[in-house]
Formats: C-alpha cells, structure tokens, sequence
C-alpha cells in the first residue's frame, strides 16, 4: 500500500481549506439566527429554537430547501474558497498524487509529482487544469493543492530539454527577509503542520461535545452500545491528539518557524497512534449503523441540530468520522514534504527522516490490523464449511491462514500413512480428511499446537524413528511429550514451501505479541454468528451496501489500475482432483457382464 491510501477507503483529498470554514461563510447565517440554544435532558429546548426558527422539523426543513444538502460530505466550503482565489487572479496549484492515464482529449493527463495550474474548481468530482500547453478535465481525489502556493514551479524537478532535470534553482536563493527559498518553503510546511492541527482538535471537540454528549442525554434514542459502534474510540484519539498538539506547540519557534523541531513529536507519539486502528477497524460499522439510523427521521432531525447547535460546517456527521482516518494517512505526506525542505544539516532532520519512517509503519500496521479483522470472517466461514467439526472455534487462538495443501502423514505404531489437507493458521495446524466420493468435502481429524513444537528437516533415505524410507519428509517434534509427526510431500519444492510457512507462522506469533495484535471476543463471536448465518441461508452473503453506500456518497472517481491496491487473503478451497475410485471398484468386483 501506499502511505497515501490506507484501509481501502478512500483517496484522500488534502486541503488546507478543508478544516475551516472561508471568512464570511456561517452555515447559511445559522449562526445569526440562533441565540444561544442548549439541547436538555430528554428534548431539544424549543424556547432556544422556536423564536426565530420554530420547531426541529421546521429548522430541519429550512436547512433542506436551501442549496445545502444533508449528507453531503464536503460541503461547498473548499471549493468555494479555492475559486474565490482564482478569480481574485491568484494562481492556485495542485500537486498530483497519483497517475492519470486517459485516453480522452478533453481529460488532463499526468503523472505522480506533476504540478498543475487549477483553474476551475466549481465541480467537486472534476476540476479543470493546465500543464504546459495542455488543458483539461482531471478527478479531484487524484491531487492535493501545495502547501507552498508560492513556492516557483523550477523548484520542482520538470524536464527540460536535453533529458535532464532543471537545476538551475537551487536553495541559495533569496526569499524575503534574508531567508532562502527553501526555508521559506519549510516555514510555510510548519506552519501547515500546526494549523491543521488546531483545526483537527477543534473538529474533534465538536464531535464529541456536539454530537456525544447530547446522544448520551437521549437514552430514549441511543443505547451505549450504539453510540460505541457510531463514533468508536474517537474520545480516547481527542485525548490523545491534545497532548500531541501541546508537544508541537512546544517545539514550534514563533519567531523563526523553518527552525522548530517537530520531528521527535511524531516520533514521541508513534506508539499512541495505533490507536487509530481501533478507529479504522471499526468505521465502516459506524457507517452502516449511521445509514440505518438516518431512515428515520427523527434521528435525521437530532443530528442536523447537532451541527447546527455545535456551529459546524455544513458536512453531515459520516463526513466528519471520516476525517480522523484521513488523518493518520495525512501524516506520512505532511512529513514527506517537510523532510523535502530541511537541509541535512538542520537539527530536526534525522528526527524528520526517522518520523516519516514511523508513520508510514503506523499507516502499515493499521492497514496489516485491518486485513487480520476482515480475514477472521472468511475463517469463521471456512470452519463452518468443515464437517464434523470438534473443540473450540479456530478463532478462539488464530487469525490468519499461513499456508495450506496435502501432505501425506506417517502415525506410529505401525507406520500408517494417510493423504490428509493440512492448514496451517498461527498457532495451529488443522488436519483434515477429503470425502471419499465429493473431494470438495473437508471432515475435522485432528489439530496440532505449534506453539509446543519443532520442525525438524528429514534427509531422504530410511528414518531411524519410523524404520521406514521416505522422500521429501519433514517432523514436527513436541518438546514436552517428545511427540514426534512425520510428513511427506510429493515434490521438494513442496516441501521447502511448507518449511517456510513454517518459519513464518513463528514470525507472525513473534509480530503479533510485539505489536500487541488481538481480536476482541466480541469480534470472534460474532464473525462465528455470521458464518452460522449464512450456512443457515445457503446462500452468499450480500454485499454491505450501506457502507458502498456510503463511498459511492463521496463522489470519487475510480482509482487507476496503477494505484497499489490492499491484497487481502483468500481461504483457497481444496482443488478437485480427479478420482480413480470407479475405475478400481471395476477391476476389484467379480461380476462382469
């Protein structure tokens, strides 16, 4: 994955202006009309209402025939903002995040790093722009306007002829008041760095006094339980998001910005930020509890005058969850681009270098968490395919599939071998038999506890424990019983397949006790419900669709084929292969026609 594009949920659009709302614009004056208001224990308060706006009904009402629309996630407030500059005459630029290839001549094509003049911002989806001499149509969700407006087009590397990058501006150029360009350009990332970040606590307050606290005064409305699946632990991230700014504010240095040394504050809190995996995990639940919530009404009504009551912008409350997601993605970019500014002499650069290394790990492991949570479902269904199935869930100690295929096993006392499907999950290998006639079929025969054991590699030759010759053979030998296993497979490159799952499955057991990884038993439970579900229907499981719903809302363009794309883990079913049983039934059987 890239750092751009974590949890396979959106492509981030990254704004300055989209934390705040333009000078002049106030939720169509809301903020004029209501003196104020205070929702009570049990109801709204009508007095603080019903002056100038009347009922919740008739505010809610008001809101909808306006030009503002419930539910949309960016309001109009960025681009509104972005098109005020163009046409006061300034020259607004965008930086591409990704390849557009397109094979229209009214679209823009470009590459990654690309800089483009936007000149024409009023379509959220498609904004019009200028490289060189071409212009055309490009997908908004594909850029992120520069942090540095005035930073000269040269001090990107653009071709020039002859093949070679343009050099000619460098960073003994002057800007300013003594400053060169290139601490201009950092003063100009810092400063970023800490505004979004007073804009990003603001926007959390709001939710959590805004939204939260006046869900918890209506019982009658919201349980608790839904009020942790809609907003998560998105108080536990306000908490700890308020100590980091705390810790930028201390390094930042007012007086001369390009020289703060913000670097060891990311790395400080690298460990905290994990917490944003909870967050991840659980958003798109939040969204499918939001969407069937927001059917009704009443609730539609509770929630616009929470906005309004809160002083919000015009974004409606799926919008503003997503932006703590956006987030964790956001810093490894912000990083990236202060890193691209300091000089290697300056005191905060290793600290940079080595932070842009830890957000990436920290959008790394959310999205590795993420993948794990989404497996235990195809797991839970997996089991529940198996036949006559004994002993506790495979959930109940693994949550990940390593590696599968038939091995022949060789069991004492009488060296008996059978053909068996294995599958090795961390922490366990599960034993399987295939049915005699439907080999698609999977009965449970045994499991063995990886965590007692040894893999041992076997020469070909006669096996002195099992007095037998083998080819292709490995052990697993258990250092409390002395308990040995012997397995054989077809093909050496089979074999040296399994001893390196093997290998890996301790890895994973290691990684996942030093990152602290675990499924909740609530989770467990219920990807075990929904697997008993669906083997009850017969049928697949239906595509979530308030979730793509709810992404289809965002008004996206689909990425390009050359954007890296999350690899989830498919449970493989057992390949047919085809049996002989009929044709030795014919040759054993004494009657013939």
């Amino acid at each position: 994955i890239t750092s751009a594009v974590a949890f396979d949920i959106l492509p981030l659009k990254l704004h300055p202006f989209s934390q705040s709302t333009p000078t002049g614009l106030d939720c169509m004056g809301w903020k004029r009309r209501i003196s104020s208001p205070v929702i009570t224990d049990g109801a709204l308060d009508k007095t603080a209402l019903t002056d100038d706006v009347g009922s919740e009904e008739d505010l809610y009402e008001d809101f909808r025939s306006s030009n503002h629309r419930y539910g949309h996630p960016g309001g109009g407030g960025e681009q509104l903002a972005i098109n005020e500059l163009i046409s006061d005459g300034s020259v607004v630029y965008a930086e591409a995040l990704w390849d557009h290839v397109t094979m229209d001549d009214q679209e823009l094509g470009f590459k990654a790093g690309d800089v483009i003049e936007v000149m024409d911002a009023t379509n959220k989806e498609w904004w019009w722009g200028r490289i060189l001499d071409s212009e055309g149509w490009f997908p908004a969700s594909f850029v992120r306007l520069r942090v540095n407006q005035d930073e000269p087009l040269e001090d990107y590397p653009l071709k020039v002829e002859g093949g070679k990058d343009d050099d000619s501006s460098s960073g003994t150029r002057r800007f300013g008041m003594g400053q060169t360009t290139k601490d201009q350009m950092r003063t100009n990332v810092i400063n970023e760095i800490i505004s979004t970040e007073r804009d990003y606590i603001k926007h959390l307050k709001d939710i959590c006094e805004g939204y939260i606290k006046q869900c918890r005064k209506r019982a009658d409305m919201f349980t608790e339980e839904q009020l942790k699946t809609i907003f998560g632990n998105i108080e536990d991230i306000y908490r700890c998001q308020k100590k980091f700014v705390k810790a930028l504010e201390k390094k930042f240095n007012k007086d001369h910005p390009h020289l703060s040394e913000v670097g060891s504050c990311f790395l400080e809190y690298q460990t905290e930020f994990q917490i944003y995996s909870e967050y991840c995990n659980n958003h798109p639940n939040a969204c499918m509890e939001l969407s069937r919530l927001t059917k009704v009404n009443k609730y539609v009504y509770f929630f616009e005058a929470c906005r309004l009551l809160q002083k919000m912008i015009d974004i409606s409350l799926d919008g503003f969850l997503l932006t703590p997601v956006q987030k964790i993605c956001k810093y490894p970019l912000q990083l990236a681009e202060l890193l691209k500014y300091t000089n290697p002499q300056h005191r905060d650069f290793k600290d940079v270098e080595a932070a842009l290394t830890a957000m990436k790990n920290v959008a790394r492991l959310i999205n590795e968490r993420k993948r794990r949570l989404e497996n235990i479902d195809k797991i839970a269904q997996w089991q529940s395919s198996i036949e006559d199935w004994e002993g506790e869930d495979v959930l109940v100690r693994s949550s990940e599939l390593i590696y599968s295929g038939e091995l022949t096993k060789i069991s004492h006392p009488q060296a008996k071998s059978q053909q068996r499907m294995f599958f090795l999950f961390d922490h366990q290998l599960v034993c399987c038999k295939k049915d005699l006639l439907r080999r698609d079929i999977l009965y449970y025969k045994s499991r063995i506890n990886m965590d007692d054991m040894e893999i041992l590699d076997v020469e070909d030759g006669k096996d002195k424990d099992f007095n037998i010759s083998v080819k292709n053979a490995f052990k697993l030998h258990c250092r409390d019983t002395e308990e040995v296993h012997l397995f054989c497979a077809k093909k050496p490159e089979q074999k040296q397949r399994w001893l390196k799952a093997f290998e890996n499955e301790r890895r994973q057991v290691q990684l996942d006790q030093e990152t602290g990884f675990s499924i909740t038993e609530v989770q467990k439970k219920q990807a075990m419900l929904n697997a008993s579900k669906q083997q009850h229907t017969g049928k697949p499981k239906a595509v979530a669709r308030p979730y793509y719903d709810f992404l289809m809302r965002q008004k996206h363009p689909t990425l390009p084929t050359t954007l890296p794309q999350q690899q989830v883990f498919m449970l493989a079913e057992p390949k047919r292969k085809p049996s002989n049983f009929w044709q030795n039934i014919s040759r054993l059987t004494p009657f013939r026609k």
